[in-house]
């Protein structure tokens, strides 16, 4: 590998020669200031006819007098630009602690230059500090970020990138992305979903890719997001949240069936068997078809939600629908709020169900407060918003409302809301259940995309 040249900032000081130009410079300039004097005193000295020799000793002393005060002179003027240099030399390796003493003519530069080792100083603090919080983000990220020069030579990486090439920091710096096998990587458009094997995992990972430029040359930022992880993560909380719902729901069914069946065997070994055995028998059976029916009733909700279709859309007049809706709630009255004239790309009969389930459920948290229920519909912007509105007790404090199973009502089997959120997000929208803010109760807001080609 051959060695770059030194760049100007970093390249070293001239060797300095017995006696430098500038100095030379100036005593040659002190010399000719005091030349003219000396000469006209010599020669003042020598065409007088009453030459003595005391007077040549005061030629010669003169000119001694005259050499010290030119190297006096020099030093006077080369001392202060000596202190300079050896800032500026401080300054050029990175010493910003040196300061220079105002006083004399030169204060101006002075300050300038202390100003300017000051401002050095900040900015390598900042820089230092800047440098500290970078590593410890980069280190603190979930993705592997590397950074390559401007030949693919790997310059810098996280502790994430490490893992995921299982290596040290030594066998991975300096090598190219094609040794290191990241080249397709780099190859592919920013922002592609892939497959991929490191050394550390494999999986499925999102490719993010950027030029960078540093020094007058470029280079690449490659991040690597394992999407795999995460989705994992979330799937594993979901199923958590689902089987709990699940088990608490079973073992309310099976509890009473196992402990009904235990005292009805317990009951048949007697001998003699009481008088009202019958009787036993025959509510004992009833509890355990009871709670045998539930259970089969929450198993044929599961199925019915794992099994929505996808929706048929057609155009539906949403004014009507909403109207039919409201009139299918018989246990109170549901006051319907007139709205704009809308029509959505919907399937009628999925949408009807999902504001069937959201009436019935500000009816029933109405009735003990003997609250109502308002339906109304509104277009905001690229979406129309559906509210029921109710006068309850307000939504229970849960970020479980809209998981399946999840119930706060007695009896209740939790798909109602989370059909409600599978329905609406078939359909592009959402569904939202918050408390209202101006009064008690709740509202609930379904929200679907607005055709473009509808006003």
């Amino acid at each position: 590998m051959t060695t770059p040249e030194p760049s100007p900032a970093t390249s070293a000081r001239p060797a300095a020669s017995r006696l430098p130009a500038y100095e030379r410079r100036i005593l040659g300039g002190s010399a000719l200031i005091a030349a003219p004097g000396l000469l006209a005193a010599a020669f003042m000295a020598w065409s007088s006819s009453s030459w003595r020799e005391a007077d040549g000793w005061v030629l010669a002393a003169a000119v001694i007098v005259t050499a010290l005060l030119v190297r006096w002179q020099r030093r006077r003027l080369v001392y202060p630009l000596q202190s300079f240099a050896s800032l500026l030399d401080a300054l050029r390796l990175g010493d910003y602690s040196l300061r220079g003493r105002v006083g004399g003519a030169l204060d101006d530069l002075v300050y300038d230059i202390n100003a300017l080792a000051e401002r050095l100083q900040q900015e390598r603090l900042q820089f230092e500090e800047s440098s500290y919080l970078l590593g410890k983000t980069l280190a603190a990220l979930d993705n592997a970020v590397l950074v390559f020069d401007q030949d693919t030579r790997l310059r810098l990486l996280n502790p994430a990138a490490q893992q995921l090439l299982q290596a040290d920091r030594h066998q991975l710096f300096g090598r190219r992305a094609e040794e290191l096998g990241l080249q397709p990587l780099l190859d592919q458009p920013s922002g592609q979903l892939l497959n991929h094997r490191f050394a550390g995992r494999s999986g499925r990972f999102e490719i993010r890719h950027a030029p960078l430029r540093t020094e007058g040359r470029g280079g690449r930022l490659l991040v690597i997001n394992d999407v795999g992880r995460v989705l994992r993560e979330e799937e594993r909380q979901a199923w958590q949240r689902l089987l709990r719902v699940l088990g608490h729901e079973v073992n309310n069914s099976l509890a009473p069936i196992q402990s009904m069946a235990g005292t009805l065997a317990t009951l048949a070994l007697r001998d003699p068997l009481p008088e009202d055995w019958r009787e036993d028998f025959r509510n004992g059976l009833e509890l355990i078809g009871h709670r045998s029916g539930a259970l089969s009733r929450f198993l044929a909700s599961y199925s019915r939600l794992t099994r929505l279709p996808p929706p048929q859309r057609r155009e539906v007049a949403l004014g009507p629908l909403l109207e039919k809706v409201a009139r299918l709630e018989s246990r109170l009255p549901v006051t319907l709020e007139a709205g704009p004239a809308l029509h959505l790309m919907a399937d009628p009969d999925q949408l009807e169900q999902a504001l069937i389930n959201l009436v019935r459920n500000a009816a029933e948290a109405s009735l003990p407060t003997r609250g109502g229920v308002v339906l109304r519909w509104q277009a905001k912007a690229e979406r129309v918003s559906i509210e029921i509105l109710d006068e309850g007790e307000g939504p229970p404090a849960s970020d479980n409302l809209f998981v399946p199973f999840f119930t706060t009502k007695p009896g209740g089997s939790g798909i109602g809301l989370a059909l409600v959120r599978q329905i609406a997000e078939a359909h592009d929208g959402g569904v939202s259940l918050l408390a209202r803010t101006n009064t008690r109760g709740a509202v609930a807001t379904l929200w679907l995309p607005r055709p473009a080609d509808h006003p």
